[in-house]
């Protein structure tokens, strides 16, 4: 057992470190290290969220956790074993997600920081929001490999998260990769484990069998199997393949359906999730599942950039694995390394993940996207999760007694891959980029969008879920009245695949989007599609829409050259803008295969350029317009939400906006 010790601290420290009530958000690899450091810094209340349940790959690097606490939530493991460490703490722990309504604005005001340990971009982007509707100060921070960084977002003093444009990064837990994916990323990352399990360095992290210890699936099957487990010793993979002499007909069996029938009997898996379907190798569809208009073009598409029927899937997995094994054994089973350059090994890539995707009902990729899409895998390093640990420690010092002049983001990076060969480096706090579509005063984007494909779902999902990280958006026509889009439940269900032309929107037409729980607004402009537009995105599967930050951007070329100042950009030089297609730009993602705990962040270089620190006097102005205009006909009204009173000692405005 240990406590804080006494005296290390300045007595103005110890005082508002011990006084103060912090909010941690994650308990993955940070976060473990975080709170451990909390406790022995000296902090009295500390209330920590995380959803996630703990897996066995988290053990090698998240020390609050052992063997026997897998299955169980992060959040109440992490509060009991950081108690051992200093009992005289209070600690709340919610096995919840922080997006969930009952978090809201109330809820952040109660403490004097809040800090993420987060890893993935959209619960960033919505802790974001909600610190700067309360105006709570947020330290985020990041890992990856070797690398880290901290920095402080305060409303109105500096860049908030959303400022700074950033690509978006995944990151995957394990029993998504084996038991429940939902996007060919995941079926594509599946099939890149199963190369490995075949022919390559196999690791034990990466298995693709279905996971009978996914937490969610403890069941009938999931109970049963992990009974059966300690009484037999279990065959890897590879060895039963090689057994078959691989067989590919009894591994496509293996892979996609027997596999696929034991998924099924985790019936818990599939009460709210679509449930897969397997496949009979004598039965194969032989034509894809799309649109006509898709089918149409195939003949016209170039060969990487068609999407393979399951039938020619089928095919080409048992040519690549006649040919890779031929590899593997003809080099004395030495493992293989996966390359995407190497036709073989990404045929066989192409082929596994569209074969699993059409099992599981996903939209299947071409050979060119899947290409674009495999990425890279950045490793979790626990050193270097405490290293940023201990700074947003040191940070908070700063930001408890708001001696926000004194704060940098600091860097952690390999000493040697940089040329000063220094561990650290640090950088003033940027601005806030008056661009931002979070932060600023009065949020606007323009939507560059294909008007004949648009649906009221693309909207919902695509551009305000996906894309702008809401959680429950309502949309409505500016000055009319006319509501495209609620979130209360059942009351779009009507209307939700309408297209927009059906009401009427055109070039020009302004979005009023509002998210209630994130206390955010933000008014979208409607800008068509050129045709020379469309022809260019033709062959990109439903690339129908572009989100542009910087709506002077989507103003005639002659008139931008007759700008008298030039546009802002962020503080990494980027301007504030995102072409999406399918929600994410794949093409631009840094793919990471690992568990959904390992606490990834875009990692911006710091630059040599010092920002000085702005000093707002007084808070933005509230963005939110008056309800104006009377309803359509047989259009159904938006149910007003009654708000709660404001709180008179709070002087600053609550009803800010903002947005992993």
């Amino acid at each position: 057992m240990a406590t804080e010790v006494e005296g290390v601290l300045p007595k103005s420290i110890h005082e508002v470190v011990t006084t103060s009530k912090v909010l941690v958000v994650g308990a993955g690899g940070i976060g473990c290290e975080l709170l451990k450091n909390l406790v022995l810094t000296g902090f009295k209340d500390i209330h920590v969220v995380d959803l996630d349940t703990i897996e066995v790959s988290n053990l090698n690097r998240q020390f609050l956790f052992r063997k026997e606490h897998v299955g169980r939530p992060k959040a109440i493991v992490a509060k009991e074993s950081a108690l051992v460490f200093n009992p005289n703490v209070n600690i709340t722990a919610y096995h919840d997600s922080i997006t969930e309504a009952k978090y809201d604005v109330s809820f952040f005001k109660q403490f004097s920081v809040v800090m993420n340990a987060l890893d993935n971009l959209a619960a960033r982007s919505h802790v974001n929001r909600m610190c700067l509707a309360a105006d709570l100060p947020l330290i985020e921070s990041a890992s990856a490999g070797f690398k880290g960084n901290v920095t402080c977002h305060k409303k109105g003093l500096s860049e908030c998260y959303n400022c700074t444009d950033r690509p978006r990064q995944k990151t995957f837990p394990g029993c998504t990769i084996r038991n429940t994916p939902s996007e060919p990323i995941h079926c594509i990352v599946w099939a890149k484990h199963l190369f490995n399990q075949l022919f390559g360095l196999a690791d034990e992290d990466q298995d693709v069998s279905p996971d009978s210890a996914d937490p969610e699936a403890i069941g009938d099957a999931g109970k049963a199997a992990l009974e059966s487990q300690s009484e037999k010793e279990r065959i890897s993979t590879r060895e039963w393949a090689r057994s078959l002499d691989y067989d590919s007909k009894k591994l496509f069996q293996k892979f996609f359906h027997d596999d696929i029938k034991y998924l099924l009997s985790m019936s818990n898996l599939w009460v709210t999730r679509r449930a897969p379907t397997p496949l009979d190798i004598d039965d194969l569809p032989d034509a894809v599942a799309s649109s006509s208009s898709a089918a149409a073009a195939a003949s016209t598409v170039l060969k990487d950039q068609r999407i393979w029927s399951i039938a020619e899937c089928e095919e080409i997995f048992r040519e690549s694995i006649n040919g890779l094994q031929k590899e593997f054994l003809g080099g004395n089973a030495e493992p293989l390394i996966w390359d995407k350059d190497d036709d073989l090994a990404m045929n066989f890539v192409t082929a596994c993940s569209n074969i699993r995707c059409h099992v599981f009902g996903i939209q299947q990729k071409s050979r060119f996207d899947t290409k674009a899409m495999a990425g890279n895998i950045i490793p979790a390093i626990a050193s270097t999760n405490a290293i940023v640990a201990g700074l947003i420690v040191m940070t908070s010092f700063n930001v408890l007694r708001q001696q926000y002049d004194k704060i940098r983001t600091l860097y952690v990076s390999d000493r040697e891959a940089n040329r000063r060969k220094e561990l650290f480096a640090m950088e003033r706090l940027a601005p806030p980029n008056p661009k931002c579509y979070v932060c600023r005063d009065k949020p606007e984007l323009g939507l560059k969008a294909d008007l004949d494909k648009l649906t009221i779902r693309i909207l919902k999902e695509k551009v305000l879920q996906n894309t702008l990280n809401m959680i429950a958006p309502d949309v409505e026509l500016e000055g009319k009245g006319t509501i495209l889009l609620s979130s209360e439940e059942g009351e779009s269900d009507e209307i939700i695949d309408k297209l927009l032309t059906d009401f009427a929107i055109v070039n020009g037409t302004r979005l009023v989007c509002d998210d209630f729980l994130q206390n955010y607004q933000i008014t979208i402009t409607i800008v068509e599609m050129k045709e020379e537009d469309k022809e260019n995105v033709r062959n990109k599967e439903e690339t129908i829409f572009e989100v542009v930050g910087d709506l002077t951007q989507l103003n005639p070329k002659a008139e931008e050259t007759n700008a008298a100042s030039p546009k802002p950009s962020t503080s990494n030089g980027n301007k504030q803008s995102a072409s999406v297609g399918n929600g994410d730009n794949e093409d631009e993602l840094c793919i990471i295969e690992e568990t959904k705990d390992d606490d990834y962040l875009e990692l911006i270089e710091p630059t040599d350029e010092n920002v000085s620190l702005m000093d707002t006097s007084t808070p933005p102005k509230n963005f939110k317009r008056p309800y104006e205009g009377t309803p359509v006909a047989n259009v159904p009204v938006k149910k007003r939400r009654v708000l709660p009173a404001p709180d008179p000692n709070n002087t600053l405005d609550s009803d800010v906006v903002q947005i992993d």
